[in-house]
């Protein structure tokens, strides 16, 4: 990994704390929303919010 991320520092001409600190934000982020999503699927399915057109129709 730390080849791999110098290869992109230098292709990027950012540094490597940034690019982790970014890395590591996405990460929580998609974390968070998976979690998220785990919590609430089951509550949404019983509202019948079943597809992305379920909620599109029921927020359009």
């Amino acid at each position: 990994m730390a080849v791999e991320l110098d290869v992109i520092a230098k292709e990027t001409g950012r540094n490597k704390s940034d690019i982790v600190k970014e890395s590591l934000g996405e990460f929580l982020w998609e974390n968070r929303f998976r979690r998220m999503k785990k919590r609430l699927s089951p509550k949404a399915k019983a509202a019948g919010y079943v597809t992305d057109d379920d909620v599109f129709k029921a927020i359009s």
